[in-house]
């Protein structure tokens, strides 16, 4: 009976596993179609754009084709999570060659309405106050709690919206974490800021929630730590917060034939250490570490540094990384020099933000690359 109930035990294991990968596997079979129609099978160019409604369609045709034929093969489209929008966007972007991607701004919600009628999903600092009535750094920082059901269950009901549109590649999360516990140290003189340990402004999640279940674990209090900062399970819980998001969103996109990706921190540790996300523990298909190397004072090579260190730290677990650039600050030398890096360094593409930001000069650079 043992041996029979064994037996059963493994087939059913074996099912699921199978049921799962079967999964896993059509959503990216549907992205290497999308890919393919779209002409885009090796190293990708991508960038980000946030749309208008108000925008004519052959305003966003000129767009979409003035990018094509720089050498962009993929864009980003952000729509404010509106699934109409970006459903009517897609066939125009298509038409001209484009892969496209629904960004969405997911444990961020500025002026999100809905979440805002629920003070209590939002995420509390360390000195007790809520990002529903004060945010850290800027007016838009309006971060979710990343462990109550309603507030993780608002954001991933509008994964699942942009998921089900048709023809979209992937879901794209962004800001999939909790708000900066340290600024990149190029930004630190914007806000007048020195950060040299965990302040408690800027320390987050300490809501009820929270705390109470990781005292029902742990036995202990964050709120009574005289140093958060070094209890390793407090720092993990919040990880593991972030992560369980990330993983819910990735059976949801699979779900409905697409795959996931995410913008995040240049690579885990640093993304770690700044904003409790370790993205090389995510369920995931696709990374755009964000390598904005001016914002952490360093020269364009720091991209090829970057770009490496995130790549080992995904050796064997089947996740492409593109490296994600910031144009504004950077010559069109700069340009094929990061396009350069990134390919050396083992990157699958990369992508520039943003996409009315890249200059004329930039995209000849681009598309120079490619030939």
């Amino acid at each position: 009976m043992r041996l029979l109930k064994s037996t059963f035990i493994i087939a059913l294991v074996s099912l699921v596993s199978c049921v799962q990968n079967d999964k896993k596997s059509e959503a990216r079979t549907e992205a290497a179609a999308v890919a393919e129609e779209t002409g885009d099978n090796d190293f990708k160019y991508w960038t980000w754009i946030t749309a208008n409604s108000k925008r004519t369609d052959s305003s966003y045709t000129e767009e979409f084709k003035k990018y094509k034929n720089s050498g962009i093969d993929a864009v980003l489209i952000n729509t404010n999570t509106d699934p109409e929008l970006l459903s009517r966007l897609v066939p125009v972007a298509k038409k001209e060659g484009l892969e496209v991607h629904a960004w969405i701004m997911a444990m961020n919600r500025p002026g999100d309405t809905v979440a805002l009628k629920h003070p209590d999903w939002y995420a509390v600092s360390r000195d007790g106050k809520s990002c529903h009535d004060t945010r850290p750094y800027v007016d838009y920082y309006q971060w979710m709690c990343p462990s109550r059901k309603e507030s993780t269950g608002h954001v991933l009901s509008l994964v699942e919206g942009l998921s089900k549109v048709e023809g979209v590649a992937s879901v794209h999360l962004d800001y999939i974490r909790l708000p900066d516990i340290f600024l990149p140290i190029g930004l630190l003189p914007k806000y007048n800021l020195k950060q040299e340990e965990e302040l408690p402004e800027f320390d987050f999640c300490y809501c009820d929630v929270c705390v109470a279940e990781f005292e029902k674990v742990h036995h202990k209090n964050p709120r009574d730590f005289d140093n958060p900062a070094i209890d390793m399970e407090w720092k993990q819980f919040r990880l593991n917060k972030i992560k369980a998001v990330v993983d819910q969103a990735y059976e949801i996109a699979h779900d409905n034939g697409k795959i996931l990706t995410a913008a995040v921190f240049p690579y885990p540790e640093m993304a770690d250490h700044m904003v409790r996300q370790r993205w090389d523990k995510w369920n995931i298909d696709m990374v755009l570490p964000m390598i904005y190397n001016n914002f952490y004072n360093e020269e364009v090579d720091w991209i090829g540094y970057a770009t490496g260190q995130g790549v080992k730290d995904l050796e064997g677990k089947g996740v492409e990384l593109h490296t994600g650039v910031y144009v504004p600050t950077m010559s069109a030398e700069d340009v094929a020099q990061a396009i350069q890096l990134a390919k050396d360094n083992g990157a699958k593409g990369i992508s520039f933000f943003d996409g009315p930001a890249i200059t004329d000069e930039q995209l000849a650079a681009i598309k120079a690359s490619k030939e």
